[in-house]
């Protein structure tokens, strides 16, 4: 057993034989998400560094506790990126942290979800055994990809120790298109690109005006450019970090911050509160400080499902209310990893 994990191992071993509660923590960039935290907090910074980087094969395997800045940063250094563009929020998010939430960015539906990019992992489960899954190249998968399942468990099935990654190059010209029209319209167009053959890598509706990312060769950029007009805004404008951090002015209103998954060319909901349309209008953004208990019930008419990303009040029914079959197989996936029920409880469900 490497010594890089034993004190992690000795805690979880711990608190399993006095059978107490454990939240895990990166950087807390996103305790905000999910229902409260319980339990003795667990942190996994000193648990940090790059154990592997092979360029040429596109692969990057980092320990937990990892800064997400020093990975972006060394894969820069070598032309490439995380495609699935996860959110940093104040900027001391971990890898753990990032695969546990589950968060993409503006690129998830061009280039993948978190999960798309997860090859395999190494976790401490709730019997405090640590667990490998999946390995270090793209094809290695047999069988069901465990690996995957930590993308966007919340810590609620084990402590992820180190993941393996796949990275992609960065495109070799970039830009963005801005024109100003109402939501409506905004949807419509957006649904309208989507079918055509264009270098889209973001997609987005925000106060008044969609946003288009162009990327990829810099001839594909430059024809995709030619044909469709409007306001060009360079790479290095901001808007897509902006959105993806959640630092544009939208989610600086007050009130609830609801993100909402539907068809993307679903209508406009009427619903009271501001919308910012994200992956050409599959992801909805509403802040409202009145929307409440209309949210789940209007998104479930309209076939998607929400989330109550950020509240300003009590965290009770956060994420989407599970079909009774769901439920139960995840409740026994949970209890197949976590028998005694300590790791982060009740952070998705009241229940687990």
């Amino acid at each position: 057993m490497p010594d890089d994990c034993r004190g992690l191992q000795t805690r979880v071993r711990q608190a399993i034989d006095e059978r107490t509660y454990l939240c895990f923590q990166g950087g807390g960039t996103k305790s905000f998400y999910g229902r409260e935290p319980r339990g003795q907090l667990l942190e996994t910074l000193s648990h940090s560094g790059i154990i592997s980087y092979e360029p040429t094969e596109l692969v990057l395997t980092a320990r937990c506790g990892t800064p997400l800045t020093v990975i972006e940063e060394t894969l820069a250094n070598e032309g490439q990126f995380l495609g699935f563009e996860p959110p940093s929020f104040d900027g001391n998010a971990t890898l753990g942290g990032v695969i546990a939430t589950g968060l993409s960015g503006p690129r998830r539906p061009f280039a993948g979800a978190v999960r798309d990019f997860v090859l395999g992992c190494r976790i401490i489960n709730g019997r405090g055994q640590i667990l490998s899954f999946g390995g270090q190249v793209m094809k290695n998968v047999a069988g069901y990809d465990l690996s995957r399942l930590m993308a966007g468990s919340l810590g609620t099935l084990g402590l992820i120790l180190d993941v393996s990654l796949k990275v992609l190059p960065s495109p070799e010209a970039e830009m963005t298109l801005r024109q100003e029209m109402p939501a409506g319209k905004g949807i419509a167009k957006m649904n309208q690109w989507l079918g055509r053959p264009l270098p889209i890598s973001g997609l987005a509706w925000c106060e008044g005006a969609v946003y288009m990312r162009l990327s990829g060769g810099r001839l594909a950029v430059d024809a995709a450019l030619a044909k469709l007009g409007g306001e060009r805004l360079p790479a290095e404008d901001g808007f897509w970090s902006n959105l993806r951090n959640q630092k544009l002015p939208f989610f600086d209103q007050p009130g609830d911050l609801w993100r909402i998954s539907l068809e993307p060319a679903a209508a406009v909901l009427d619903t009271p509160g501001e919308w910012l349309y994200e992956w050409g209008g599959a992801l909805r953004w509403l802040m409202s400080e009145d929307a409440g208990k209309l949210v789940f019930p209007i998104a479930e008419q309209q076939g998607g499902h929400a989330t109550l990303f950020r509240s300003i009040g009590p965290r009770e029914t956060v994420f989407h209310p599970l079909p009774e079959e769901t439920e139960r197989v995840q409740q026994r996936l949970k209890r197949s990893f976590d028998p005694w029920g300590l790791f982060n409880p009740g952070r998705m469900y009241r229940e687990w």
